[in-house]
């Protein structure tokens, strides 16, 4: 089929699949081919389901970012899987390349986010004030050189834009990032924001299950740090 997703799990509670840069997760005003859509037509051929495959969506990334997802094949498991999230349980790393390296080679953020719609974009708030939702994340420098850092980052909320706007505003903005200032010195480049690591117990036999997946590695910013080595786990074919 077009558009043939990475799977690197399924069974019939659930699918991990790896979504490119640059896919929306859903559908949305564009018209363009959703993460969502394709994976509910891949269901739909491989088992050959009449009709409208039950895809569950519990998590969402950015449209620019990639990585690994996790999506329920029934209602039971998206709400296993969502009740996870709600408790804290499901965790997700990603890596990010920003412009500038950080002061700090390590540190907590904790931020009161401000969603602007009609921009579509988040501002970080001084303090919290009406519509605020607090963000939180940590980070540590992996590498780095005059011009830019990768970052391995941990997040503890799930706010839109969150590592993005929570980046930018140290000074350090994710590398390609034209809506938060860094693309000064990457214009034309994907957004340096990827989704490697998503770890959740299996809906049905509470196993955790792990698993992890490497950026493009020969595409820059990404061929320019040593990110095999920080990154336990099999390069994509």
């Amino acid at each position: 089929m077009e558009n043939e997703p990475v799977i690197l799990y399924e069974d019939n509670q659930i699918i991990v699949a790896v979504k490119p840069h640059n896919v929306p997760t859903q559908e949305d005003s564009s018209g363009d081919p959703d993460f969502l859509n394709i994976i509910k037509e891949y269901v739909k051929i491989k088992y050959n389901k009449p009709g409208n495959a039950f895809i569950g969506l519990v998590h969402r990334l950015d449209r620019p970012t990639g990585g690994v997802m996790v999506f329920a094949r029934n209602s039971k498991a998206a709400e296993r899987l969502t009740k996870q999230i709600q408790a804290g349980e499901m965790t997700k790393k990603y890596l990010a390349v920003t412009v500038g390296t950080p002061r700090d080679m390590r540190a907590r953020l904790g931020d009161w986010l401000v969603k602007n719609e009609k921009e579509n974009t988040v501002t970080v708030s001084v303090a919290k004030v009406e519509g605020a939702k607090f963000a939180e994340l940590d980070y540590k420098v992996l590498e780095y050189n005059s011009k830019v850092a990768l970052l391995d980052v941990n997040l503890y909320t799930g706010r839109s834009h969150q590592i993005r706007a929570q980046l930018a505003n140290i000074g350090n903005p994710v590398f390609g990032d034209a809506k938060y200032g860094g693309d000064t010195i990457a214009k034309g480049y994907n957004l340096a924001l990827w989704a490697y690591q998503l770890t959740f117990s299996h809906p049905t036999t509470k196993q955790t299950m792990v698993f992890k997946v490497f950026p493009p590695l020969e595409k820059n910013p990404w061929k320019l740090f040593q990110v095999e080595k920080y990154i336990n786990t099999v390069k994509p074919e």
